[in-house]
């Protein structure tokens, strides 16, 4: 059993779901990356999702694209998103990166699959890869023992939900709606429905993102998905903070409510 899987039947033996958190590699500095994570692990994340910076980010929403700019500007390259990884996966944090395709069929496929697998990375999510196109990549991750997470979408067919799931490993991670990135007030409706049409074609764990920025919302996902994608409110706190020292105060206590969220209590409940 792979250190992803087992998190998320650890988590299931708790009655609840994951908690994942996403950041981009760099952000919001080289040296403050991974000390920021690592406070969140220590506050209820229960794995990371290290964003690949990359200049045409189609599903990134404003603040994440803030975030990826100021990363790109500060020179991250990929040597850097594995520094962080291996940083990260030494919390214990099963890692994955979040990438899209370009930069890791530039970097080289083996190359990519190879060294994340010696920094101790654990999976790769590829929002615009489809299972189509994505032989090589297959045949890289299967040989370096790397998790595959592919997307589903409400406008997804059976057809397509079908192949998707037949081709992740890990979890299928489950687009709440149609669009970009970004906290909303709400998540969107559709959700759950996406997530028990996903459990019709796979036992793998189904996990949902995009929208998710309270303990409340991550209470309510809880309910009928495996895990909890949490990247745009991690993003804004950081954003917003005067310095790295609040911004890592501020994540901390995000992470902290949206752990109680997952473990479908309410932050009043807690002492």
């Amino acid at each position: 059993m792979s250190h992803l899987a087992e998190t998320f039947a650890a988590a299931k033996a708790d009655n609840r779901a994951a908690l994942i958190a996403y950041l981009p590699a760099g952000f919001p500095s080289h040296i403050d990356c991974v000390p920021v994570i690592a406070a969140m692990v220590e506050n209820g994340v229960d794995a990371v999702e290290i964003g690949l910076p990359y200049s045409d980010p189609l599903m990134d929403g404003p603040v994440i694209q803030a975030a990826v700019d100021a990363s790109l500007r500060a020179g991250t390259r990929i040597g850097d998103v594995m520094a962080n990884v291996a940083g990260v996966a030494s919390t214990g944090a099963p890692t994955l990166v979040m990438s899209y395709w370009n930069p890791i069929e530039r970097y080289g496929v083996q190359r990519f699959a190879s060294e994340l697998a010696a920094a101790g990375g654990c999976g790769v999510i590829t929002p615009d890869l489809t299972p189509e196109e994505a032989g090589p990549w297959i045949e890289a991750t299967d040989e370096h023992g790397i998790d595959r997470v592919f997307l589903v979408a409400p406008s997804s067919s059976s057809a397509r939900i079908d192949l998707v799931a037949q081709t992740c490993s890990g979890f299928v991670y489950a687009a709440s709606t149609m669009g970009v990135t970004g906290a909303r007030t709400s998540v969107s409706s559709m959700a759950p429905k996406l997530v028990a049409r996903v459990r019709e074609s796979t036992s793998l764990p189904v996990c949902v993102g995009l929208g998710v920025s309270t303990g409340a919302q991550a209470a309510d996902v809880a309910q009928y998905a495996d895990g909890v994608i949490v990247g745009s409110a991690f993003v804004k706190a950081l954003l917003d903070a005067p310095t790295p020292s609040a911004g890592a105060q501020a994540v901390a206590a995000l992470a902290a409510e949206l752990a109680t969220g997952v473990r479908g209590k309410s932050s009043a409940n807690v002492l």
